[in-house]
């Protein structure tokens, strides 16, 4: 069995775009769980705001044998400065990726 559920929402002005995806999907005896999220923000670059921040990354892994889980997330971060027709853009943008793994409800009370 499979559950997909998909977002791509875009502001008006175009300078705002959230795309995020989530799965859901039995098989196997595994129950994965997967979000996923991007969000971006454009901004015109002026004199005062031409500093950007360094990109980050997190990485988180778990794993719990007793109760048969395993949990990994990963968060990216950055913002790119870009030229366009003369005209300079900060590009922030933020990236998640969400990744549950556990066993089924049938797999686990045989266990």
């Amino acid at each position: 069995m499979r559950d997909l559920l998909y977002k791509n929402l875009t502001s008006e002005d175009r300078r705002r775009k959230i795309i995020s995806s989530s799965e859901i999907v039995d098989k196997q005896g595994v129950r994965s769980v997967v979000h996923r999220h991007f969000s971006c923000i454009i901004k015109e670059a002026d004199g005062s705001n031409l500093t950007a921040f360094a990109p980050s990354l997190h990485v988180l892994k778990q794993r719990d044998t007793k109760l048969h889980e395993e949990h990994f997330f990963c968060k990216m971060k950055a913002c790119l400065l870009i030229a366009n027709s003369g005209k300079l853009y900060n590009i922030y943008f933020i990236h998640t990726l969400n990744i549950h793994l556990s066993a089924s409800v049938a797999e686990s009370t045989n266990l």
